[in-house]
């Protein structure tokens, strides 16, 4: 019973960690992206669907990120990717329009208090 209990106890461990693995080199279709960067952060954020690189397929390392990009980031981290791109609200910015990809991320921030304007 003693020999179960550890066998389970090592077949859970394993279960779990082989569970918090990242499979696959997705960051590898993206074709700016080498071996320089780091690959694992950029195909963990890729496969959680929280960076999808830009539309011509290219993930931009060397690009300095936006605040309409990093709002979009944070709203998908912690939302979920479904939640933050259906988050309804309203805003007071002229530079935000209504129909961009960031304007529900944006209207987080401010909901929640990441952002002020």
């Amino acid at each position: 019973m003693r020999n179960l209990k550890r066998a389970l106890s090592l077949a859970l461990a394993s279960v779990m960690l082989m569970g918090m693995m990242v499979v696959g080199s997705s960051a590898a279709s993206f074709p700016d992206v080498d071996s320089n960067d780091n690959i694992e952060a950029i195909d963990v954020l890729e496969t959680v669907g929280v960076m999808i690189g830009n539309e011509n397929g290219e993930f931009e390392p060397d690009k300095n990120v936006t605040r309409n990009e990093m709002a979009v980031i944070l709203a998908k981290l912690i939302l979920g990717t479904y939640e933050a791109d259906s988050y309804v609200g309203s805003h007071p910015f002229t530079d935000v329009p209504n129909n961009a990809y960031y304007t529900d991320a944006v209207l987080w921030a401010l909901d929640t208090g990441v952002t002020t304007g």
